[in-house]
């Protein structure tokens, strides 16, 4: 696309600065792509929307630098209880590490988790952001595509971008402008969320509770920086999208809870989703986060799924932009996410039925296997994990073949020791982009001699340049277990190709000549 007069010219533009499109916003500034972020609204949203993220979106906001930052301000380690109608804990659990190197689950206070994404967003001099921007129209060619943008003021202007990431929500403008359906479903009945200021705090407080009350479900859930939540579904008679105080009051009184213990900030309703655009990519313009899908809340990873998005996509971004590898390869961003999503997607309407169960017969059933479970050890972590977050893997997408037992999983991200002698965890201790790594046996790999090796050694080695110490020898057992010594790591963390000693890995994708 020729770009018209005085039209802006940029890499990449995002539409939509919320959690996904913040994210988007520090991974392309860290590549130092130059990137435009069109966000209508004037600040942060002031409501908490999310409220917990897992260590794997955490390992990405690792690759910007900012989670020991983020973690600051969360609750780390907390369990969360399936209680019944006394309260009575009937199945306790935290959720188990899958080795990403941070706590598997934290919760924190969205308004300021934005804020920290945003001001990270700041030290990249490419980004520009502007807010009470609103994209207004689009269109696209093989070249680029134009967006025509309404600033606070009413004028408007144009950006031409290679490339658009629409992250502008569940009801995406962008989205019904490329004229992409959202099948699925909403559920019928409608719930209230109510967020709330601490201001005496009580027993228990900090612990995440699910209450399986036939008659009246809730959600108890902590947030840190003196704030908590509360979900319910509407009670009969009510009407509108607001809540009074007094109503709020009498339903967070059964929990002991009364104006001396809270302010309430905010109650409004919401509905549950359960939703997947059609296609998550038209031409040049690529859908994230709530644009691209919508799910229940009751694993929490709405937030978490959009995360994982643009740290899927905007690696391939970078590298059709650069022309290192096709543009074919964005294909494989919805090829790979919407699998995931869709197991996510299922485990939250799973766990969401548990909590919810209408019927008294069926939740006393329910009610006596939560607590027989929780009498079996380990059994509530293992039921935790088989049912809350999918563990990574891409069975298709980019995924060299053959395929082998590591190919399309995520690295376990282990402590390791540097040959200056620092400890660092492994994604920091590799450089970004793509890696060899090697359990020491030297096979040739031709088609990866630009890429940067490393030599995996075992905690008694020394390490020398080029070698990374396994300090507990855990990466080194999960190579060992998935027989392969040779490992290509992509960009995001996950396994590309890998092979047994002696044998060669595939090479990339090639870009066309001409």
């Amino acid at each position: 696309m020729s770009p018209t007069p005085q039209t802006e010219t940029v890499d990449v533009a995002v539409v939509g600065y919320g959690p996904t499109g913040v994210t988007a916003a520090n991974l392309l500034g860290s590549m130092g792509l130059s990137v435009v972020v069109l966000e209508r609204a004037p600040d942060v949203f002031p409501r908490a929307r999310a409220v917990s993220c897992d260590e794997e979106v955490m390992r990405i906001w690792q690759r910007v630098g900012l989670a020991e930052r983020l973690k600051r301000d969360m609750l780390i380690d907390r369990p969360v209880a399936f209680v019944d109608a006394r309260g009575r804990p009937m199945l306790t659990a935290r959720l188990p590490s899958r080795g990403h190197g941070h706590p598997p689950q934290m919760f924190f206070y969205q308004p300021a988790l934005e804020q920290v994404l945003r001001a990270g967003v700041d030290r990249f001099p490419s980004v520009d952001v502007r807010l009470g921007h609103e994209c207004v129209g689009l269109r696209q060619d093989d070249d680029g595509v134009e967006l025509v943008v309404r600033a606070p003021s009413g004028a408007t202007s144009r950006v031409t971008a290679a490339y658009v990431v629409a992250a502008d929500g569940g009801s995406s403008p962008t989205r019904s402008r490329l004229k992409i359906a959202y099948q699925g479903r909403t559920h019928a009945k409608r719930w209230m969320v109510i967020d709330a200021r601490v201001l005496k705090p009580w027993s228990g407080g900090d612990h995440m509770r699910f209450h399986c009350v036939p008659s009246m479900p809730a959600v108890d859930c902590p947030m840190p920086l003196g704030h908590h939540r509360w979900e319910f579904p509407i009670p009969p008679g009510h009407h509108g999208d607001k809540v009074d105080d007094d109503v709020v009051y009498r339903l967070v009184s059964r929990f002991g809870i009364g104006p001396d213990d809270v302010e309430i900030l905010r109650a409004v309703t919401y509905e549950h989703h359960v939703r997947v655009a059609e296609r998550w990519r038209a031409g040049r313009v690529l859908l994230a986060g709530d644009a691209a899908h919508a799910m229940p809340p009751w694993i929490g990873q709405g937030m978490g799924a959009g995360i994982r998005d643009v740290g899927n996509l905007c690696w391939k971004l970078e590298a059709v932009i650069r022309k290192t590898l096709p543009p074919a390869v964005l294909d494989s961003y919805e090829v790979e996410r919407r699998a995931h999503v869709r197991r996510m997607s299922n485990n939250a309407v799973f766990v969401g039925r548990i909590i919810t169960e209408p019927r008294r017969v069926v939740a006393g059933v329910r009610n006596l296997a939560l607590r027989t479970a929780d009498t079996i050890p380990g059994m509530a972590d293992r039921l935790q994990d088989a049912n809350w977050i999918p563990a990574a893997r891409h069975r298709h997408g980019l995924i060299a073949r053959p395929r082998t037992r590591a190919s399309g999983a995520m690295l376990p991200q282990v402590h390791v020791r540097t040959s200056d002698g620092t400890r660092r965890l492994l994604d920091d201790a590799l450089p970004k982009g793509w890696v060899l790594l090697t359990t020491g046996q030297s096979t040739p790999q031709p088609h990866w001699s630009t890429v940067e090796r490393f030599t995996v050694a075992a905690a008694e080695d020394q390490p020398t340049p080029g070698t990374i110490v396994d300090e507990q020898g855990t990466l080194l057992h999960w190579l060992d277990e998935r027989r392969v010594t040779d490992v290509v790591v992509r960009p995001d963390g996950y396994v590309y190709a890998a092979a047994r000693s002696g044998r060669r890995l595939p090479d990339l994708p090639r870009v066309a000549s001409g």
